[in-house]
């Protein structure tokens, strides 16, 4: 197999997708908006889409009512969002501050400028508020939704590449990203045709590979109860591992590779005592993982008593009984026509059980 020499950025026209234009160029000239449709944000709905999917597969077959998961990201989502582009503000204040900087464009998340980091936090606060408001359990809404997070991250990163953005430091390896020299990114004194790492891909190739070892761990280290003692015992395949565990294996996985993968990016931000701040952010990550799960094993060895707050259970909604029945006999507001000459089927039913069992009340 012969590997390509590089690997190119798309086209700029692929950045943005004028949705007014095509229309106009359809046919439909009477529109004369333009709605610009950026390749970043649908990379970005695509991963809330399977991540939302995959949380409520993951938390119906915990014993909730799926559509829960709809009603929490409607707060976690949005919160994510104002954390995301926060985070990123701070640690890019050069960009946003000063005399030659207006200060709305701190707002215009269009122009691009957002940190998952961010997204973290704030998500974790607005789905802390929608679990309170919905009756679930935080703990077990985090742990659902914790492998579709990185397969959503993964999916977003596609959109650094149709951005020609958040590459590494030069390299000559055969998959190295190609990127052009009028780049506002290019880093000043190379030449033209310099390859950099794909710092983007190898986080998709990261997370990825993250889901599959995190949804691995969790089907061995199940649990369930011992007849014999009553204890949670480790059975796999018997259960998932609960009380925020799975989302501490997630901070801790995301942390580590995001950690290394900072430290070879060359794109500006803050610096803290020598350290990129992203980097310190990412052995945050590891630190709150590692805490999570040795307080939450600590705090309860046993398993959930239910995904729902206690007085919040849910029950699926019991099948209708009516005592309607269907009748081809004439009744005060029936407009069936009686046949007099041959009892129905159904009339013949109904003073049967009426003769065996006596008229219902």
């Amino acid at each position: 197999m012969v590997l390509p020499a590089s690997i190119p950025s798309p086209d700029q026209s692929w950045q943005v997708f004028n949705l007014g234009q095509w229309l106009r160029d359809i046919g439909l000239s009477w529109f004369g908006y333009d709605i610009n449709i950026r390749a970043y944000a649908v990379c970005i709905l695509i991963g809330i889409v399977v991540a939302t999917v995959m949380t409520y597969y993951r938390l119906k077959r915990r014993g909730a009512d799926g559509g829960v998961v709809l009603d929490i990201a409607l707060w976690a989502v949005p919160f994510g969002i104002v954390g995301a582009r926060f985070f990123h503000v701070v640690t890019h204040p050069d960009d946003y501050f000063g005399p030659t900087h207006a200060f709305w464009h701190v707002f215009a998340i269009w122009e691009g400028g957002i940190a998952i980091f961010g997204a973290l936090v704030f998500g974790a606060l607005g789905a802390y508020v929608g679990c309170r408001i919905a009756g679930v359990r935080f703990w077990s809404f985090a742990d659902a939704l914790a492998p579709g997070l990185l397969l959503a991250q993964a999916f977003g990163r596609f959109g650094n590449w149709f951005n020609h953005e958040l590459f590494g430091l030069p390299t000559n390896l055969p998959w190295g990203l190609e990127i052009e020299s009028s780049n506002p990114a290019f880093p000043a004194g190379l030449p033209a045709g310099t390859l950099f790492h794909p710092t983007f891909l190898y986080e998709i190739i990261w997370n990825v590979i993250g889901v599959i070892v995190i949804l691995a761990i969790e089907r061995k280290h199940s649990w369930r109860r011992s007849e014999r003692f009553g204890l949670p015992v480790p059975v796999p395949g018997a259960y998932r591992l609960q009380w925020g565990k799975v989302l501490g294996l997630y901070l801790i996985w995301y942390g580590i590779g995001r950690s290394y993968l900072e430290s070879i990016r060359i794109d500006p931000s803050l610096i803290f005592l020598g350290v990129r701040t992203n980097i310190w952010a990412a052995w945050g990550a590891i630190l709150v993982g590692i805490v999570i799960i040795v307080v939450q094993s600590r705090r309860h060895p046993g398993l959930e008593p239910s995904v729902y707050l206690p007085g919040r259970e849910w029950s699926p909604a019991a099948a209708v009984d009516s005592d309607d029945t269907y009748t081809d006999s004439d009744e005060d507001g029936n407009d069936a026509e009686v046949d007099t000459t041959t009892p129905s089927v159904a009339s013949k039913a109904r003073k049967s059980v009426t003769s065996e069992a006596g008229p219902r009340s």
